[in-house]
C-alpha cells in the first residue's frame, strides 16, 4: 500500500470540525461528551440504530463496518474519517483514500497492524520486544498431520483478524489440544505464540497529532480474566526503568507509524524485562479511567488528533484509580436498574452504561471507574483491591 500523505495542520486555515467514525460501538459513544466539549459534529456509519453511538452522532450512516459505498456517503460529509475498530477492508478503503478523503490514522499507519502476524513481524523488524511466534499458514498443507509444534506447551492460538475481548484466542494446554483445535479449524487463519509466564500484565494510551506532537498516558496494569479484560489500576506500581521503556516503546510504534492518533499497548512484565502483547489503533478499553481520572480523556485526545487541535495534558488529577469492567454474566435482556443505581452509590464511583439490549456472558455492558484517595503504592493497592470487591458484589462475575 502506497504511504498516505498526512497534510500538516499549516496547510489549513482551521481545525477540522466535521468528523466520521467507522464503527458505532462504546468507544465511539463516549466520545460524545468530548465532541460537544470542542465544539465538534460526529456522523457514524454503523450496522445498527441500536448501536451505542447512535445516542451522540451528529448524523448516522447505517451499514456494516467494511460497506465501503457506506463509507463513500460518510466521507462526502466529513473531513476526516477515524476508526473504532480495526474491522475494516483497506484495500476497499484505498479507493476513497486516492480520490481524496483523509483518513486518521492513515491507512499506511494501520496495514502493519491489522493481522496479528503483521503486527509481530513490524514490531520485531523495529527491535522492539515480542514473544517468539510462528504463523501457521506456513505449515505446508502436506505436512500438517505430522507437524509439530516447536513453541513448546502451554502456548497461545490466536486468530489473525477479527478477534477482540478474548474471542480468537485460547490458551492451549497440550499437543492433543492443539491438534483437535487445528483439525476444527484449519491452519491459515491462525498465529501461535510463545505462553509468556508474566508476572503482571501492563498498558498505556499514547497519542500523536500529525505535527508529530506525541502525549504518553501514566503506564497502568491490567488484570485479564478469561482473555478479557476484568479491571484497570492507574497507575501501575513498576519502577521508572519499566516506565521510561514502556513510554519509548508507544513513542516509537506512534513515529514509525507516521500514526495520527491514539493508540493503546499492552505488554507482559517479567522482571526488569516487558514484551509487547498487542497494539490496538484506537481508544481501548485500558484507557477507560482517564475520562474520571486524566485532564484530558483518552476520547478527546483522539478528537484533538484527528482534528488538528493541540494535544491535551494526560496527567492524573486524581492519586489513584481503578475501571472494573462490567461484563454480562448471563443471557437477558435488562437495564440492571436496580444494580446501575448501587454500583453509582459506591464511593468516588463513575459509572457508564452502554446501553446494549441484550446480556450475554463476557460481553462488555458498561464500565466504572472509582478514584482512591492514597498516594502510598501499597495502599492504592490495598484501596484498589476493596473497590473491585465492591463491585463485585453488586455486580456477579461470569
Amino acid at each position: 500500500m502506497a504511504p498516505s500523505v498526512q497534510p500538516s495542520p499549516a496547510q489549513r486555515s482551521a481545525p477540522r470540525t466535521n468528523i466520521g467514525i467507522i464503527g458505532g460501538g462504546q468507544l465511539a459513544w463516549m466520545m460524545g461528551p468530548a465532541a460537544q466539549k470542542l465544539g465538534l459534529s460526529l456522523q457514524i456509519q454503523t450496522p445498527s440504530d441500536s448501536d451505542p453511538a447512535v445516542a451522540i452522532a451528529t448524523q448516522t450512516h447505517l451499514g456494516a463496518i467494511q460497506d465501503v459505498a457506506v463509507t463513500q456517503a460518510l466521507a462526502e460529509q466529513c473531513e476526516v474519517i477515524t476508526f473504532e475498530n480495526e474491522f475494516v477492508d483497506l484495500t476497499a478503503l484505498e479507493a476513497l483514500h486516492q480520490s481524496g478523503t483523509y483518513f486518521a490514522p492513515a491507512l499506511s499507519s494501520l496495514q502493519p497492524l491489522l493481522d496479528k502476524f503483521d503486527q509481530r513481524g513490524y514490531l520485531q523488524g523495529q527491535n522492539i520486544p515480542v514473544p517468539e511466534f510462528i504463523a501457521l499458514e506456513s505449515v505446508a498443507e502436506g505436512d500438517r498431520s505430522t507437524w509439530q509444534n516447536p513453541l513448546g506447551f502451554p502456548v497461545v492460538l490466536k486468530a489473525r483478524r477479527l478477534g477482540y475481548d478474548g474471542q480468537g484466542t485460547s490458551v492451549i494446554k497440550t499437543a492433543e489440544e492443539l491438534k483437535t483445535v487445528l483439525e476444527r479449524e484449519g491452519f491459515d487463519p491462525f498465529l501461535l505464540e510463545a505462553f509468556v509466564p508474566f508476572e503482571r500484565e501492563l498498558a498505556i494510551m499514547a497519542a500523536r497529532s500529525s505535527s508529530g506532537e506525541i502525549v504518553t498516558y501514566p503506564v497502568v496494569e491490567t488484570k485479564q480474566e478469561n482473555q478479557v479484560c476484568a479491571w484497570v489500576l492507574a497507575p501501575a506500581d513498576v519502577s521508572n526503568e519499566i516506565q521510561k521503556e514502556v513510554k519509548a516503546i508507544a513513542q516509537r510504534i506512534l513515529t514509525g507509524l507516521n500514526f495520527v492518533g491514539i493508540l493503546g499497548v499492552e505488554l507482559f512484565q517479567t522482571g526488569n524485562q516487558v514484551q509487547v502483547n498487542e497494539i490496538a489503533p484506537r481508544t481501548h478499553n485500558s484507557g477507560h479511567y482517564s475520562l474520571d481520572a486524566c485532564v484530558t480523556s483518552q476520547f478527546e485526545q483522539q478528537l484533538r488528533a484527528v482534528s488538528d487541535r493541540p494535544l491535551g495534558s494526560a496527567d492524573l488529577t486524581v492519586p489513584a484509580t481503578v475501571m472494573v469492567n462490567l461484563l454480562g454474566y448471563e443471557s437477558a435482556r435488562s437495564d440492571y436498574t436496580e444494580k446501575r443505581q448501587q454500583l453509582s452509590a459506591l464511593p468516588n464511583a463513575h459509572l457508564y452504561w452502554y446501553g446494549k439490549a441484550e446480556s450475554r456472558p463476557g460481553r462488555k455492558l458498561g464500565h466504572v471507574t472509582l478514584n482512591l484517595t492514597s498516594t502510598e503504592p501499597t495502599a492504592q493497592r490495598q484501596e484498589a483491591e476493596k473497590a473491585i470487591a465492591a463491585v463485585n458484589q453488586i455486580w456477579p462475575t461470569a
